[in-house]
């Protein structure tokens, strides 16, 4: 593989010559090797045009190395001067055929460098350089024409309108992309996977909002104006009817935008409370009218109206007292008014800070019936604190049996709600079983928890168990156990409250373990880990903020709306329809208790504001851990809103956020670093895998029936995309994955290995003998070891603090092997459990399978004989080996007694670093040793 970097051109460098202009090169580093381009001489804007080649050593470490491309100045005499650079990570370099030409800007090198400019390359892989050459003949002509649209997109560059994208730093997001200058040339457009940096007119980044003494609660949205019409009730309307009633409706109407309240039947003086909303950017006309209509079956009837000019409508700005409704008289269409009849209402301009905005109709919603406008309002919701239920069962005396000529094989069956367990069969009249059953409980913990005594299939006896009356645990202290009377197999609750003065007992404990956290999603991106008690409950140690503000580009929309979840608190906006640019500018705030959460965010395709009804689409979500947050700082990005479906990888989109997370207790969220995530009864008494996963796939279900009960209400598609429930199915993406992330963080041990092998072999002389000094210096100094150890750590993270990544973290499509993935591989994973695919491809991935934990089988067994080797250094299971190595050993201990330790130390440190000439080709006599130990891999099958 070799990395090809194609120097384009550069504009507006910092004048370095005295006179206004300078002597411009570009120096390309890459992996140790450096290759530089022509100068270019008494410019500010050069051009090269010139391409460079270097060898990567291995694929698997690409993502490691970076790209410095270091704009340089060259006087006539002395040093080259520095006049800025550009980093790219190797993980950011694309294909060929995907990879386009891109503005990238200078960059310092230290915090006093000046800088100025920016430089245009093309960088990429390629798999053959001959390759390269060939095709770079054949689409010269489209090179230029890119060259052309680069120049175009030059000389627009002041244009207000157009953005300048960042890019994928080494290290980190540190440096900017840009999307290829021209739509065109150069093969197909590849999606762009990465943040782009904006600066959106929101209150929080303006200077009147810093200098202000009361800053707003909406300052990371952008402040939206809307005409808000509250249409209280009407009364005394004229009777058009022979029954002397009307079915009155109210219709505001502004230009072509009318919203219908809900029509009451026989009813001359209704009473509605609802409230419409019009943006600012929908008014079409200078007046609205409140009309009275009455509902009718063919035609409806027309009462009278009232209009009003916008003119005439006050502003209210929050948190100012709500407007008074005021009576006005109908008239009719001529503008003369009626005998009687008038209609309450109240009319005002406010923003969506207005605490009228989520309940109100929207104008956006005009072409939806009354009960869809109910799907499509902005709402908060609450998820209760689930507790664990556990039942320990412990045994049973004086069981009767209904058939006694059968034998007693008693099982206890445990049932809550919805949920059902049984215990092993013990055979006595006295069974003893000492089992532990796990359930889920919500909230208010009204249900009884049923206990039955069954043998084969037949109750022999039954308990009904109040949970008010069930001891709540949350200091995991020890309860003791009580014996329960049964009752009859046919008993009801009733006869549950009057005791039996004899009849079979059961030893139970029962607790309600308030001091655990229920567990509902992965832990891995868990946005809560407080506890169901609130006496044991964390104390917040800041606030998080976000502002959605918009999205753009979103592929196959109608109705978009967003859905946010961080800790017990899930927020939806409204829904927006009949727009694939929604602008939502709604925001939202938690409490944190715990820094290392993270806070989800996705958009769906609402499929509910229609009387058809259907499931809510999925468009895209995104990830954001707060503890990669700087503290009062303001982040606004648009992220890539991407999804895996069975064809592939597809960006719908992108999403615009604004997130500030505010510290409020700086101590606390230091020594969070130091405690457990999850509460201490968690590691006190834990709670197996297996029942874990039993107890998630129940709390998801409790949560999804609660939010499923709210109105609006966030159906199960929802609930499973936010929390992530079929997270734990295998797939080869996955795997694929997960190998990767491993053979990245080995790659870095392996860098080491080659560090130490260059000192050994004496390839840079310099460097070795600095390595001698030290060396002898921490032989004869031992107690400057720990020191500079710990110092090197100091001075590796400061030197790595410039790498420092400046912007949230995000779903990364390229780590998750997602647009690399097989259409196999997808389709497997969207697959079904169990599968519903025919045989032979069953048996395909089957035999697929064997191959790669074939490998990984390889692997193992190679682990497993280097530990088998070592343990048969004192095993005698080669005793001639056995007999070596503690011969050894004796002569070795006599030697290291009598010899000093620093003596010894230094003289086996100037062995293993002596000079290549005095080395072996052939691996060492130890080496040779090691590889000759038995290992078990000969006694198996």
């Amino acid at each position: 593989m070799k990395v090809a970097v194609e120097v384009i051109e550069a504009a507006d460098l910092l004048p370095k010559d005295g006179h206004g202009a300078s002597n411009p090169f570009v120096e390309i580093r890459f992996n140790n090797e450096s290759q530089r381009t022509q100068t270019r001489f008494n410019t500010l804007s050069p051009t090269w045009s010139e391409t460079f080649f270097f060898s990567v050593p291995e694929s698997s470490l690409l993502a490691n190395l970076t790209v410095t491309a270091s704009v340089l100045h060259e006087p006539v005499k002395g040093r080259s001067q520095f006049m800025g650079q550009v980093v790219l990570s190797g993980s950011s370099l694309g294909p060929a055929i995907s990879s386009s030409i891109q503005w990238f800007p200078l960059e310092k090198r230290f915090f006093f460098s000046r800088v100025r400019g920016e430089l245009c390359l093309k960088a990429y892989f390629l798999d053959d350089e001959d390759e390269f050459i060939t095709k770079n003949t054949s689409q010269k002509k489209e090179d230029e024409k890119s060259k052309t649209d680069t120049e175009h997109v030059k000389t627009k560059k002041q244009d207000p309108e157009t953005r300048v994208f960042h890019a994928v730093p080494a290290g980190g997001d540190k440096k900017k992309t840009a999307p290829s200058p021209s739509g065109k040339g150069g093969g197909p457009a590849q999606p762009d996977y990465n943040l782009i940096d904006t600066s959106p007119s929101i209150p929080a980044l303006t200077r009147e909002h810093v200098n202000s003494k009361i800053s707003s609660t909406y300052d990371l949205v952008e402040v939206m104006q809307y005409l808000f019409v509250y249409v209280m009730k009407a009364r005394d309307l004229p009777t058009k009817d022979v029954t002397g009633f009307l079915d009155p409706y109210v219709e505001v109407k502004l230009g072509n935008f009318k919203g219908i309240t809900k029509f009451l039947e026989k009813n001359n003086n209704p009473v509605w409370g609802q409230v419409f909303s019009f943006s600012q950017h929908q008014m079409q006309a200078d007046y609205f009218e409140v009309i009275v209509k009455d509902k009718d079956v063919l035609l409806d009837d027309y009462v009278g109206r009232v209009k009003v000019n916008l003119t005439d409508v006050p502003h209210r700005t929050a948190p100012d007292g709500p407007i008074a409704p005021v009576w006005h008289r109908l008239e009719y269409k001529d503008g003369s008014k009626l005998r009687h009849g008038e209609v309450n209402f109240a009319a005002w301009f406010g923003t969506q800070a207005d605490e009228s905005f989520p309940d109100a109709w929207q104008s956006d919603a005009h072409d939806v019936n009354y009960m869809g406008v109910i799907n499509t309002r902005s709402k908060v919701y609450f998820t209760p604190r689930m507790a664990y239920l556990r039942i320990s069962v412990l045994e049973a005396q004086d069981l009767v049996p209904i058939d006694k000529s059968k034998p007693l094989n008693a099982t206890l069956k445990v049932q809550y709600g919805q949920q059902s367990r049984k215990t092993k069969p013990a055979g006595s009249a006295n069974p003893a079983w000492k089992e532990d059953i796990l359930f889920v409980a919500c909230p208010p913990f009204k249900e009884l928890l049923i206990i039955t005594v069954e043998n084969s299939g037949q109750s022999l006896g039954r308990l009904f168990v109040p949970l008010s009356s069930v001891a709540r645990n949350d200091q995991g202290k020890r309860i003791p156990p009580k014996w329960y009377n049964l009752l009859s197999p046919d008993a009801t609750i009733d006869e549950a409250k009057r005791e039996e003065r004899f009849s079979s007992k059961i030893h139970l404990k029962i607790t309600l373990d308030t001091g655990y956290h229920v567990i509902e999603e992965s832990v891995q991106y868990s946005s809560d880990f407080q506890p169901a008690s609130k006496k044991i409950q964390k104390s917040a140690i800041g606030l998080l903020e976000l502002g959605i503000l918009s999205a753009r580009n979103l592929s196959g929309v109608k109705a978009p709306y967003c859905v946010a979840r961080y800790g017990p608190k899930w927020v939806r906006t409204r829904t927006l329809l009949s727009t694939n640019s929604p602008r939502w500018n709604e925001q939202y705030t938690w409490e944190v208790f715990d820094p290392c959460t993270v806070i989800t965010v996705a958009v769906f395709d609402n499929g509910h504001v229609s009387d058809k009804g259907g499931t809510d689409k999925k468009i895209g979500k995104v990830r954001i851990r707060i503890s990669l947050l700087q503290t009062n700082r303001v982040y606004t990005h648009f992220f890539p809103l991407v999804i895996l479906q069975p064809s592939g990888l597809k960006k719908n989109g992108e999403l615009h956020l604004a997130v500030r997370f505010t510290c409020t207790a700086w101590v606390n969220m230091l020594l969070q670093y130091s405690k457990t995530r999850l509460p201490k009864m968690h590691y006190s008494q834990p709670i197996s895998i297996m029942q874990q996963e039993q107890l998630r796939a129940r709390a998801v279900a409790l949560v999804t029936e609660r939010l499923g009960r709210a109105e609006p209400p966030l159906r199960k598609e929802v609930v499973d995309y936010i929390l992530e429930v079929p997270s734990n199915m295998w797939s080869m993406r996955k795997s694929k994955a997960n190998f990767y992330r491993v053979t990245s963080l080995m790659s870095s041990f392996s860098s080491i290995g080659k560090w130490i092998d260059s000192i050994l072999k004496w390839k840079n002389t310099f460097t070795t003998l600095l390595v001698h000094v030290l060396f002898i210096t921490l032989v004869f100094f031992p107690e400057l070891i720990l020191p500079t150890v710990f110092l090197y750590l100091f001075a590796v993270g400061v030197f790595n603090y410039r790498f420092k990544p400046k912007r949230p973290v995000h779903l990364d499509p390229r780590l998750s092997q997602a647009d690399v993935a097989h259409q196999d591989e997808l389709d497997e994973e969207f697959d079904t459990f169990p599968t519903s695919k025919n045989m032979d491809t069953v048996r395909f991935r089957y035999d697929r399978l064997r191959t790669v934990v074939g490998r990984i089988q390889t692997v193992a067994g190679d682990i497993a004989t280097q530990g088998e080797r070592f343990n048969a250094l004192l095993s005698w299971r080669d005793r001639r080996a056995t007999w070596i190595f503690i011969i050894f050993s004796l002569l070795l201990a006599v030697v290291v007694f009598v010899t000093p330790f620093q003596v010894m130390a230094l003289l086996v440190g100037l062995y293993i670093l002596r000079h290549p000439k005095f080395r072996s080709k052939s691996p060492s006599p130890s080496f040779n040793f090691y590889k000759r130990l038995p290992s078990r891999a000969d006694t198996l099958l």
